[in-house]
This record gives structure tokens, sequence and C-alpha cells, in this order.
């Protein structure tokens, strides 16, 4: 029995999927540097003359000579009363001032579990010998100590794995 060929099918044939290309072969990387130029021979034998200044180093002293003088406009303007040119004055001369954490002094058995190691720093901080913020330092300074400790634990770990799976295999 024939079978009835809808009209959107007249004509199909099926088609085969082309033969897969060859690989690209991969081209040797180019050498480092430039190859125009050769060790030893120089693009200016002469060199720089003697006696001629280097831009950069004009350019800095006439920006020298120029923050001087707005140095001394806003030192001026600061000795006359101007709080902003004071500002600006004492900013640049004085350093500022950063927080520095006090040292302490308690006991802490740094073998002792993490948990542990935390509950003595926060009873040195009830017992009032140690600030807040100093005993938070500590915290994570003791929480950053447990994380390298369970890295070297993993590694260790791990080496062991590979260890006794290359005795097996």
């Amino acid at each position: 029995m024939d079978r009835h060929i809808a009209p959107w099918e007249q004509g199909f044939q099926t088609v085969t999927a082309p033969p897969p290309a060859p690989p690209i072969a991969k081209l040797p990387p180019d050498p480092p540097g430039n190859p125009a130029w050769v060790k030893g021979v120089s693009g200016n034998p002469a060199g720089r003359p003697p006696g001629r200044p280097d831009k950069r180093l004009l350019a800095t002293e006439e920006m020298l000579t120029e923050m001087r003088a707005i140095v001394s406009v806003l030192v001026g303007k600061a000795l006359e009363g101007d709080t902003n040119a004071a500002s600006i004055v004492l900013a640049k001369v004085l350093p500022s001032v950063k927080a520095q954490a006090e040292k302490v002094q308690f006991d802490l058995d740094t073998d002792a579990p993490i948990s542990d190691q935390v509950a003595s720093v926060l009873d040195a901080l009830a017992g009032g010998l140690l600030a807040p913020d100093v005993a938070r330092l500590i915290i994570d300074s003791i929480a950053r100590l447990a994380d390298v400790r369970a890295t070297e634990e993993l590694a260790a770990r791990i080496e062991a794995l590979e260890a006794a799976s290359d005795a097996r295999g």
C-alpha cells in the first residue's frame, strides 16, 4: 500500500552530517621581545646630550615654586583667622592620630579548644581586664587561627589519604 505523501514532504531527502573537519594545527608561540632589536646595538648611540635637563624635573621644579606660594598664602590666611586654611595647613603638617589598642596581659591557653579560648577572653572582658574593642580583636584573631589550623588539618588528611591510595595502587 502506497503511503500518501503530504505536500510539505515532497522532495524530502534525509541529510547526513558532513565529515568532521581536520584539526587545526597550533602555530608555535612568537618569540619574546621585538625581533628587529639586536642585542648591544642602540637606536641612539650618542645618548642624551650632557646638560640637557629632564622634562619631568623641570615640571616638578615649576610646580614646587608654585606650591611654595600656595603654602605661604594658606599660612597667611590661617594666621589671619581663616579656619578652613588653618585646617588644611594642620592636616598636612600634623600626622593624623590613629586609634591604637592598648597592650594587655591575661592568661590564655592557646593549646585549649577554640571555645575555651574564647570563653577565657570573655571572662577577662567581664572581669574588666580587657576593653570590648580589644576583646573583639583577640576573638577575631582566635577565629582566624582556627581557620588556619583547620586548613592545615585538612591538608594533612588529604596527604594521608593520597599516601594510603598510593600504597594500595
